[in-house]
């Protein structure tokens, strides 16, 4: 079976990647370990650039050099969204009398990776690229689109579910053909070795990942 995977780059790191060993993801190698019997056409990952933040002021530079190591995968698309970073005023649950009701908050939000994701799923199923496509996240927004493919587009559609402690949400599981688990198995197994290179030269894994 032909089989496109989209991966929701943020949803994917912080339910399955974020404080573990297995940060260092070879997608391409995630997709066969994920469908061994399909044939896989295409990855696409969806991500969006990072701000520097004081905590980890290092982690735009990580992610850059994983970009890069992303590039070296003949068949693997990048798309990016944008990262919003900013300041909010929100109000306090239980204000102390006589203290201020609200404080200002450090706000990050990333946008259009979930639009940019429904639309090359259902762009790719108008165009025929894919027998089946396989979306790596659990944003319920993406089940409007994932239904229309499957019941319009008479598409299968997989739901690899990144959380290995929750159950996808009942919305996203609905309109999928199936759902399977990402498991701590398929991670392992589908690492990156800790160099390689491309056309600058070498790509090293960074450090602590």
């Amino acid at each position: 079976m032909i089989t496109n995977v989209y991966i929701d780059g943020f949803n994917l790191y912080y339910r399955a990647l974020k404080d573990t060993s297995f940060r260092w993801l070879d997608l391409w190698q995630l997709a066969e370990t994920l469908f061994p019997q399909d044939t896989i056409n295409r990855v696409c990952y969806f991500t969006a650039l990072l701000d520097t933040r004081p905590d980890n002021p290092l982690q735009p530079r990580r992610q850059l050099v994983y970009l890069r190591a992303l590039a070296t995968l003949p068949g693997l698309e990048i798309h990016y969204g944008r990262f919003r970073s900013g300041t909010k005023r929100r109000p306090l649950a239980n204000p102390a009398p006589g203290l201020p009701t609200s404080m200002l908050f450090r706000d990050s939000e990333e946008k259009g990776s979930d639009v940019n994701l429904a639309t090359r799923l259902l762009v790719d199923g108008f165009n025929g690229e894919y027998e089946q496509a396989a979306i790596v996240s659990n944003d319920a927004d993406l089940a409007g689109a994932m239904r229309y493919v499957r019941d319009g587009l008479g598409r299968r559609v997989a739901v690899v579910n990144p959380d290995s402690r929750n159950t996808s949400p009942r919305d996203l599981a609905a309109a999928a053909t199936y759902v399977k688990r990402l498991w701590k198995s398929h991670l392992r197994r589908s690492q990156f070795p800790d160099t390689l290179t491309d056309e600058v030269g070498v790509i090293s894994k960074p450090n602590g990942w």
